[in-house]
């Protein structure tokens, strides 16, 4: 609970999600949040039901003026006299409302005002469009209503088209009840659905109600605008044959069965177009530029329209989520993210990360296309990326405290290889131990004591110090790690905490090694004035336990258990064979491919019952070379004889073997062994074994 306080990256991440509550509900962000509405309204299009997703051209029809049409015309823009000739041949072919989608606010320069309203009036049901100013200080509060010339206006119905974009998108339509209310004024697509069902639109409680149609608005009075989809190669629904018609073959259109040009084909063909639908007449040309961002691209302001009375017409299926689902998967993805801030795989931390995001993607995506149900992406999504940085940020800045640790608290003693490795997983140096297979390595100065007693405290760190160093630069070398000093005494292992098969092998080597660089500090050193340096060194492998062993507060990484202490007795066996380098038969039979040695013999040390057989560690496998070469196998027939109770036999075979190396421990061992066996006999029953009854 301590260590959870201290997460300052977890907090920050709460609040932003907490933050993200508000900022969705006021959709301070909307922008972000419409190009996820986009991408899955495209894939809505596509992947829904077609019944769905589909325009009703049985319903609704568009009279286009495009730039085709204003070459042919001749003029721009349309005349007032041939939109009201338009909307009037609507009517006689049967569409049961016509909305036109042009702005008349001014009085026509040629006084065309009064024929407009006698076909608007004789059409019947029209519908023209309005525009509603909100006060600057007060966007709730209307300020005036832009209305079609007086009259226009006196002869036909109007609506306004105020649309409220988010985010520089149009994908809802915002309804103001109180205009509606007060000055009997509703949006172009209610008005227009109104007048198709011949019923009275209303809101109550964020209800618009239109007949039987029950519209769920949203927390603005908007409802979302379901896009229909378009047909490849189409681009804009007002170009498909089934909805779009041209605003020049309506005008033309004789629909008088008197004139002389009337072509009753024309009118069935055309009848069947229109008849019993909503008709636009709007403007697609591209120099009027009305057209708008939606979530489906570039729109023609008359395809909005059309859209949204196709929407209210299904019963505006598209909901959003309400506050509390969204707060309820808000804290579900908070919880998830935070919950995956505790793996301790950096690259897994980072795969259940996007996973998650990619899961919600999923849901969000899923929801809009088949249950018509919209939540607020781009928030969450905001509020999980900066979670996911200042998760991984804090991670990352305690990684490098944590590498920086290890490094410092390692660095001096251990290998550069074992650091690297314990920086990868630092876990490994976690409170406790394992048991596994290693090998251990304990080394002691040979009369120390008397060594220490002849120099001065001075010349005795600086000795202690240049020993040290070079050893345990041969052991890092050879990816060791140095388990503590106690005194002159080096105590270190091969197996922990990486893997090392080879661990024997790569402890012999070291051995080896340290024997040789020894030869020369021995030379330099004496040639200051300083005393012989000889160094004991015992190897033994086997199974140990290894980890940080201590306190929370201070911790070892050492090795414990019965391998680990004969290593420990082997060193100080090496005394009583005058010899420096001693390896166990466990060691050697791990080893025994890679490296030269001697038989020693085989023994009891103090402590243990089994007998084991030792082995002098002379060089790398097939190195051993001059005098020792020479001496080796006179050695070994020493050794034979004397297993063999041919103790005076053995004795000249060993002295044979110091007049080659005259200070050769092993041979002056076995002379005295050998000469005190002669005087007083082993046992009839003797195995050989020699008991050590100190530990040297």
């Amino acid at each position: 609970m301590k260590n959870l306080l201290k997460r300052f990256d977890i907090f920050f991440t709460i609040l932003v999600f907490l933050v993200m509550i508000p900022a969705e509900h006021f959709e301070w962000f909307s922008s972000f949040e419409d190009q996820f509405v986009s991408i899955r309204h495209i894939l809505r299009t596509s992947y829904a039901d077609p019944a769905k997703v589909t325009f009703p051209h049985d319903k609704i029809a568009i009279v286009v003026q495009d730039d085709d049409f204003f070459e042919d015309y001749g003029s721009f823009p349309l005349r007032r006299d041939d939109i009201g000739k338009i909307a009037e041949n609507l009517a006689r072919l049967g569409a049961k409302v016509v909305m036109v989608d042009i702005l008349m606010d001014f009085a026509s320069s040629y006084d065309e005002d009064p024929l407009i309203a006698a076909r608007l009036k004789s059409a019947g049901n029209t519908i023209v469009v309005s525009i509603v100013m909100f006060e600057e200080d007060d966007p709730k509060k209307v300020e005036k209503i832009i209305y079609p010339t007086e009259t226009i206006h006196k002869a036909t119905t109007t609506a306004y088209s105020n649309h409220q974009e988010m985010g520089g998108m149009l994908n809802r339509l915002r309804i103001y009840p109180e205009v509606g209310e007060i000055y009997g004024e509703w949006p172009i697509s209610v008005a227009t659905v109104a007048a198709y069902l011949g019923v009275e639109p209303r809101v109550k409680d964020r209800t618009l109600y239109l007949g039987d149609l029950k519209i769920k608005l949203d927390q603005f009075n908007d409802f979302r605008n379901d896009y229909p989809y378009i047909k490849p190669g189409v681009n804009f629904i007002s170009k498909d044959p089934y909805i779009g018609l041209s605003a020049m073959d309506i005008l033309e259109l004789v629909t008088d069965p008197n004139d002389e040009e009337y072509d009753e084909d024309d009118m069935e063909e055309f009848k069947a177009l229109v008849e019993g639908k909503i008709v636009f007449i709007g403007d697609t040309a591209e120099v009027s530029h009305d057209y708008f961002d939606t979530p489906m691209g570039k729109v023609w302001g008359v395809e909005v329209l059309a859209s949204e009375v196709a929407t209210l017409l299904k019963g505006a299926p598209l909901k959003s989520a309400s506050t509390t689902a969204e707060i309820i998967i808000g804290l579900i993805l908070l919880l998830l993210l935070v919950t995956s801030n505790f793996l301790s795989d950096p690259k897994l931390r980072a795969f259940a990360s996007v996973g998650l995001f990619v899961a919600y993607f999923a849901f969000c995506t899923l929801s809009y296309i088949y249950l018509d149900l919209v939540f607020s992406m781009g928030y969450l999504f905001l509020a999980g990326i900066l979670g996911f940085v200042a998760i991984n940020i804090f991670l990352f800045i305690e990684e490098r405290k944590q590498k920086s640790f290890i490094t410092d608290a390692f660095g001096q003693y251990l290998s550069p290889d074992v650091i690297e490795a314990l920086v990868e997983d630092p876990d490994k140096l976690s409170l406790g131990g394992e048991r596994r297979e290693m090998t251990a390595y304990f080394s002691d100065i040979q009369g120390f004591s008397t060594i220490s007693e002849s120099l001065t405290p001075d010349e005795l760190v600086n000795l202690l110090n240049l020993y040290l160093t070079a050893m345990c630069d041969i052991i890092s070398d050879n990816n060791g790690t140095i388990d503590k000093f106690e005194g002159d005494a080096i105590i270190a292992f091969w197996g922990a905490p990486l893997d090392q098969p080879d661990h024997a092998k790569l402890c012999c080597y070291a051995t080896v090694d340290m024997q040789k660089a020894l030869i020369g500090l021995r030379e330099e050193w004496m040639k200051e004035g300083l005393p012989r340096v000889l160094v004991r060194m015992g190897v033994n492998s086997g199974p140990m336990v290894v980890g940080n062993m201590g306190s929370q507060s201070r911790m070892d990484y050492t090795i414990m258990g019965d391998s680990v202490n004969l290593a420990a007795r082997l060193e100080g066996a090496n005394k009583f064979y005058k010899n420096f380098s001693m390896i166990s038969e466990f060691t050697y039979k791990q080893a025994a491919d890679f490296i030269d040695v001697r038989e020693m013999d085989t023994i009891r040390v103090v402590g243990k019952n089994e007998p084991i057989t030792v082995y002098d560690l002379l060089e790398r496998k097939g190195q051993t070379s001059g005098k020792m070469a020479d001496l080796v196998p006179i050695y070994n027939q020493g050794l034979q004889l004397y297993k063999d109770k041919n103790f005076a036999g053995a004795i000249p075979i060993f002295e044979k073997g110091l007049k080659i190396i005259p200070q050769d421990g092993l041979s002056q061992t076995y002379v005295e062994r050998c000469q005190r066996f002669l005087e007083d006999p082993p046992p009839a029953d003797w195995d050989g074994v020699y008991t050590h009854t100190e530990k040297g």
